[in-house]
């Protein structure tokens, strides 16, 4: 194949050809370049990731095959690929194409939000507390008032405290929400939207959309075409297992876009990332199987927490937050010396700890682990 010579039609074709191609997913693991692999904690140091949030079954085999395919296309700026994208997210989100803009995972989208619309003479960024924080610290360095609203005691965002607090700039609103995999009702959700001054943006994280089962959520992208203040960012790095390809997107109004785009860096999604999302988004099975496989692993872990007499936050994600009834920092430290690390403390929740969803073997050795560290 002659690759100074790579049409549109042909790369849908290579796509094509990948996504009829079945792979072995490969196992993942974490050791040290000088260890065996193996995803257990051994005598030889070797590492159970559970800090990061990470799809432990990583991409669609079809994906997997068109990352191998996308080899030829390396020399190719992704210009092209990045609208087939678009384009593909356009007709399953139901909008056009002009309201879509991808980013190098989600985390750009959050920049690119945090710049426009927060700092010192835009205004505030209100956010809850505890929230994914790059989006805070962004604003920040902005020169912008942070303004931090506890969740309730729900574990919900406080709309109507986080409303009043607002002056202009930007409302970070993650539903699911990290570190907690608590949601926000859908209807408290709309209403704040519904409330909300048109001068104020919304940003709505939808990081975990896929792994929320609850009738009690829906995704506002719906919304969008009522208000023009309102994003919605998604993320292909949690449930199409893209984490370390760095691919999302978001979903507005076209003079929203517009503000934003003169922040962003030209091509920031590669072309190997393109590909793979492209056939995701073709793999009938991804999703509906990771979260069965989500679901399931939750389950057995949440029952065997519950036996041991700790509570968690009820999860609508790939991760729970344990109450471990003590300080959190040193059962963190204890299973990460048993091999097994999870999430870092959180100072809204001192007792809580942040574990991601495994595979069922990683799973059962952080169980092991952790009773250990509690007895």
């Amino acid at each position: 194949m002659n690759t100074m010579s790579i049409s549109r039609r042909r790369f849908a074709q290579l796509l094509g050809a990948g996504a009829a191609v079945a792979v072995v997913r490969p196992r993942l693991s974490f050791a040290k370049p000088t260890q065996s692999v193996g995803t257990s904690p051994t005598a030889g140091g070797n590492i159970v990731r559970l800090s990061a949030n990470e799809n432990p079954y990583g991409p669609s085999p079809k994906a997997l095959q068109a990352m191998t395919d996308s080899f030829s296309l390396s020399c190719r700026y992704p210009d092209e690929h990045n609208n087939m994208l678009i384009e593909k997210l356009a007709k399953l989100n139901d909008v056009s194409h002009d309201q879509i803009l991808l980013g190098d995972g989600s985390s750009e989208i959050l920049k690119l939000c945090a710049d426009t619309f927060t700092g010192k003479t835009r205004g505030t960024l209100v956010a809850a507390d505890p929230t994914f924080e790059p989006i805070l610290q962004q604003a920040g360095l902005n020169g912008a008032e942070v303004v931090k609203v506890p969740l309730t005691a729900s574990f919900a965002h406080d709309l109507p405290k986080m409303l009043s607090a607002a002056k202009r700039g930007l409302i970070y609103v993650c539903n699911p929400n990290n570190p907690t995999a608590s949601i926000t009702p859908k209807n408290e959700l709309a209403d704040f939207i519904g409330k909300t001054h048109r001068e104020t943006t919304i940003l709505v994280d939808e990081a975990y959309f896929h792994y929320a089962e609850t009738p009690e959520y829906e995704s506002v992208i719906p919304l969008i075409r009522e208000y023009p203040n309102l994003i919605v960012a998604r993320t292909f790095s949690k449930i199409y297992g893209m984490a370390g390809l760095r691919c999302g997107y978001c979903i507005t109004q076209k003079q929203t876009l517009q503000r934003m785009r003169p922040h962003q860096t030209w091509d920031s999604v590669n072309i190997m990332a393109l590909a793979a999302a492209i056939a995701s988004l073709n793999d009938p099975d991804q999703v509906s199987n990771g979260r069965r496989l989500n679901r399931e692993t939750k389950e057995f872990v949440s029952d065997q927490i519950a036996r041991m007499g700790f509570q968690q936050i009820p999860s609508q994600a790939n991760f729970m937050m344990i109450d471990v009834q003590r300080p959190v920092r040193p059962l963190i430290d204890s299973l990460n010396k048993s091999g097994v690390q999870v999430g870092r403390p959180f100072p809204a929740l001192p007792t809580h700890m942040r574990v991601t969803i495994g595979k069922k073997s990683e799973m059962e050795a952080f169980l092991s682990a952790f009773r250990q560290a509690v007895a």
